[in-house]
């Protein structure tokens, strides 16, 4: 087994979920110029809803999976409607606040519901891996950066070629100008809170195939999904893309020249070098308000 080839492998797997839960981000910002700072938190409720159907109700991982994102988008809609719509043309620091109330309320429930102990998809013996250049990948594995690259570029056409993409892209640009034309900027609103809250629960269940879960998960993982988004330029979808295996590469590669243990911590270096060199990301494009700044 070669070093090199097997920390590209874990790269690839950690870049795959970090992009998917990026434009979760990047989604969001993009028309509500906000960070949904609970977002991490609906990855964790959407992992805790797939183990529950996989390995409490004893269902395939496609029920468990298609569950989880009903559930976790039917909970991105509500989000909205209830808890951000009532703060939306206000100061925006009360939409801030609310998020991260939100984050700890989620996690409160999550604690309640299934309880404070670390939870595992693996229930049988343990599969051994197989070997592809070098590096030692799992089936599970596979199916994680499989189904990462596919919910990636699909959300990526879905934007791009679609009505409703065009749409979001245009509510994106801007508001009054969008609801001028005919678009119900309401409605697109809530198709992106579903949409980010879909893709969040696929990333909780892939998260939850490769490691342990637990109530407080989304936090961390929010937190480098998050740095992914700014990275890559948030607000961005091809750039979260771009982040999230840039968070994922730097991470596994950094640890072959620090210790594992500061691992985390390397997420924390990047987006403070990235906010002081380029505050919009690599993709990221200012915007009308920063400019008049």
């Amino acid at each position: 087994m070669s070093l090199i080839a097997q920390v590209l492998a874990n790269a690839i797997i950690a870049g795959g979920i970090y992009a998917v839960i990026a434009i979760g981000y990047s989604l969001i910002y993009s028309v509500l110029k906000f960070i949904n700072f609970a977002h991490g938190e609906i990855v964790m409720i959407g992992a805790f809803i797939g183990w529950t159907v996989a390995v409490h109700w004893h269902q395939h991982l496609f029920i468990a999976t298609l569950a989880a994102m009903i559930c976790c988008g039917l909970l991105g809609f509500l989000i909205e409607k209830i808890v951000y719509k009532p703060f939306r043309k206000k100061n925006k620091l009360y939409v801030l606040l609310t998020a991260i109330a939100l984050s700890f309320l989620l996690q409160g429930i999550a604690i309640v519901l299934f309880g404070a102990k670390v939870r595992t998809f693996s229930t049988g013996n343990i599969i051994k891996g197989h070997e592809v250049f070098g590096a030692v990948i799992t089936t599970t594995q596979f199916i994680i950066i499989t189904v990462s690259l596919i919910f990636v570029f699909m959300i990526l056409l879905f934007i791009k070629k679609t009505k409703t993409g065009k749409a979001i892209r245009a509510v994106a640009e801007n508001q009054d100008t969008a609801a001028a034309v005919g678009i119900n900027v309401d409605r697109i609103i809530s198709i992106i809170f579903i949409l980010s809250s879909m893709l969040a629960a696929v990333s909780g269940i892939l998260i939850g195939y490769e490691q342990n879960i637990n109530p407080t998960m989304g936090t961390m993982i929010g937190i480098k999904a998050f740095t992914a988004a700014v990275v890559g330029g948030i607000g961005s979808v091809p750039g979260a893309f771009l982040g999230g295996y840039l968070i994922g590469f730097a991470e596994n590669f950094g640890i072959l020249f620090v210790p594992a243990g500061y691992k985390d911590a390397i997420s924390f270096v990047i987006l403070l070098i990235m906010l002081y060199v380029k505050p919009t990301g690599i993709l990221g494009k200012k915007t009308e308000e920063e400019v008049r700044v």
